[in-house]
């Protein structure tokens, strides 16, 4: 029996049933205007509500994530981070990706909105780009092929491979279609391969074949200083993808969400069924003296609710360690962890060593 039967009809069915009614039906219903008076969230803020007539959207942030940190890593400078909202995104430090957003402020990081095409001197003011889910056009449709050109220019696509290679540290959150091939000019640029598909592995899911389930009991998470954290208590054990797409990287990055054999890449439209075995859902990289991290879904790194049951997505979702993994890699990438003799990509040419910190104090631990 080949994969593509041994998969199932009523499978792939269920899969793009997901994404259609639940995944892209929620972009429409995104509020413009979070600044509206709101009832407050744990995590201190107003949480956001829709706009007056304007329905609900499937999916939004979770009002009731705590996004508060009993040890924050940052207590004296406060690295900048920059959240992308230039590009049609998705997921937005004002919208979906609050909570996200909420708990890098408790970190002690300081947090704030890009809202123009990239440039130099923007950057430059910056110590990680974060972009989640970036489109060339508003999010409609599933099949609207005018979201999945691609989403950055080619001159933006230099300027943030030149700011990285410098000593910029970017975390390029990507999904399934059409999110992963409107970015992949710009993961290209670090030698990253996205696919024009949604990622399953029954026998590794939970409750769904697209919710991978990543675990040091089954050997998909593998070692690097983003799972290991800065000690013991921040060591990831068990993390959860809500329907995302494989990633390959360049020799030397490290796939520390690797997908196992049984893995398969469902192609959009017609669900071809391809090997993703070995390939993966989050990989860091060393690039000239920055670094990468990029994530084959986005869901992992928030806090959702689903629906009128309300139902959790992402880190506020119980019994996994998503909350402690988007900590762990703004870490890396803000330069506090990474030991001598980690795994580095090949070198850039015109450049050397790794990323500095930029005067980051870690909290004593």
């Amino acid at each position: 029996m080949s994969r593509d039967c041994g998969l199932g009809k009523a499978i792939r069915r269920q899969v793009l049933a997901g994404l259609g009614g639940i995944l892209i039906a929620g972009c429409t219903g995104e509020p413009r205007d979070l600044a509206r008076p709101a009832a407050a969230s744990r995590s201190g803020s107003p949480s956001a509500q829709p706009a007056e007539g304007r329905p609900a959207p499937v999916k939004q942030a979770d009002p009731d994530f705590d996004a508060r940190v009993a040890r924050p890593a940052y207590t004296t400078a406060h690295p900048r981070v920059l959240v992308d909202e230039a590009h049609h995104n998705f997921h937005k430090a004002s919208g979906r990706y609050k909570p996200f957003a909420d708990l890098l402020t408790h970190d002690g990081y300081h947090v704030a909105a890009n809202r123009q095409k990239f440039a130099a001197e923007e950057l430059r003011k910056c110590d990680v780009l974060v972009i989640a889910n970036a489109l060339a056009a508003e999010p409609g449709r599933l099949g609207d092929p005018a979201m999945a050109q691609p989403a950055f220019t080619p001159d933006e696509c230099d300027v943030v491979h030149d700011w990285v290679r410098r000593g910029g540290a970017l975390l390029l959150i990507t999904d399934h279609y059409p999110f992963g091939w409107a970015a992949k000019d710009l993961a290209q640029r670090f030698g990253v391969e996205t696919r024009k598909v949604y990622t399953v592995d029954p026998p590794h899911s939970q409750g769904d074949p697209t919710r991978i389930l990543f675990t040091d009991t089954n050997q998909l998470l593998r070692d690097h200083p983003i799972t290991r954290g800065r000690d013991e208590s921040e060591r990831i054990h068990r993390v959860l993808t809500f329907t995302g797409q494989s990633l390959k990287g360049p020799e030397g990055s490290v796939a520390f969400l690797q997908l196992a054999d049984s893995a398969l890449d469902l192609t959009f439209p017609d669900q071809k069924p391809l090997p993703a075995g070995r390939r993966a859902q989050g990989l860091a990289l060393h690039y000239g003296k920055g670094r990468v991290v990029v994530m084959g879904e986005a869901t992992l790194l928030t806090a959702l609710v689903a629906g009128p049951a309300r139902r959790r997505l992402g880190m506020n979702v119980p019994g996994i360690d998503n909350r402690q993994l988007a900590l762990n890699i703004l870490h890396w990438l803000s330069g506090l962890m990474g030991p001598p003799g980690e795994p580095t990509s090949a070198p850039v040419p015109g450049s050397s060593g790794l990323r500095q910190s930029r005067g980051a104090a870690a909290a004593p631990r």
